[in-house]
């Protein structure tokens, strides 16, 4: 069950922090657009079998979050100080880990960047690097706000975005987990989904410039993502090498890998959950 937090602005930001492992080393969970913090829960059990302790929260208008009354000021630089904000409110000065997929794992690389030295090891999962402005390609992200607006509903929007997270073979083989993360995604509401969109179709969004500083916010990092995943297993080698060169100039001796989950698609913890854990469990251990 969440517990809600009070930000500055007075946005209640919902979050789980789990009991046990009392002393466990913590791992933050970021979520992806259009889903809350139980999206996680099958990784949790396993983290939390392994002895670490899991965190998580609901992106703006998602889950028990709520919104900025200006929903075109959220930014990931603004998520990324919410954050900060709960971290400090949980008496956090560091953590072990960040794991985050899509915009969570975007909004990962801007908190390293605005607060270097809390996050020992960072996991970026399935995410662009920039916003379609900034990338030269359509705004897809604005027509799916403008579409969801005119319906009144993010059914079209839900629909849509289950097929492309998981391909229409998979949802039919897996019915219960397709409607257990289809329910989750009705956490979220219109407001919560354009806020966010707001983030990802700003032009402040893009990654390029900080991935070289990843190795001065934290001391490891592992890129992950699903082989089904459109171009991004190409174009997130080019973000693994981007980061690495990153950590050879601040002296940091650290070979940063990409894996891929083989078939498995955007999110890529929930339909390639055992090999996400294959790979990512022994990373978090690595001494």
């Amino acid at each position: 069950m969440a517990t809600t937090f009070t930000l500055r602005d007075g946005r209640p930001l919902a979050y789980n922090l789990s009991l046990n492992p009392t002393n466990g080393p913590v791992v933050l969970l970021a979520n992806s657009l259009t889903s809350d913090h139980t999206s996680w829960d099958h990784v949790v059990e396993r983290l939390v079998s392994r002895g670490f302790r899991p965190l998580r929260f609901d992106q703006p208008g998602h889950g028990g979050s709520g919104v900025p009354r200006d929903l075109s000021s959220t930014s990931f630089s603004s998520m990324a100080d919410d954050v900060a904000a709960l971290l400090k409110h949980l008496g956090l000065a560091r953590i072990h880990a960040w794991i985050g997929v899509s915009m969570g794992a975007a909004m990962s690389v801007y908190f390293l960047a605005q607060h270097p030295g809390v996050v020992d090891r960072v996991v970026i999962c399935d995410t662009i690097s920039a916003s379609p402005v900034n990338a030269g390609v359509p705004d897809a992200f604005g027509d799916r706000v403008a579409g969801a607006r005119r319906e009144g509903s993010l059914d079209a929007v839900r629909a849509g975005t289950l097929e492309r997270w998981f391909g229409r073979e998979w949802l039919a083989a897996h019915p219960d987990e397709a409607a257990r993360v289809e329910e989750l995604m009705k956490t979220t509401t219109l407001d919560g989904f354009e806020t966010c969109c707001a983030a990802l179709r700003s032009q402040t969004f893009d990654l390029e410039p900080l991935l070289g500083k990843v190795a001065a916010g934290c001391e490891d990092a592992l890129l992950v993502v699903g082989e089904k995943d459109a171009d991004l297993p190409v174009k997130m080698e080019d973000m693994r090498a981007k980061i690495e060169k990153g950590f050879r100039d601040a002296g940091k001796n650290r070979a940063v890998e990409l894996r891929v989950i083989k078939n498995a698609g955007h999110v890529c913890f929930i339909d390639g959950l055992e090999p996400f854990c294959g790979v990512v469990i022994p990373f978090l251990e690595k001494r």
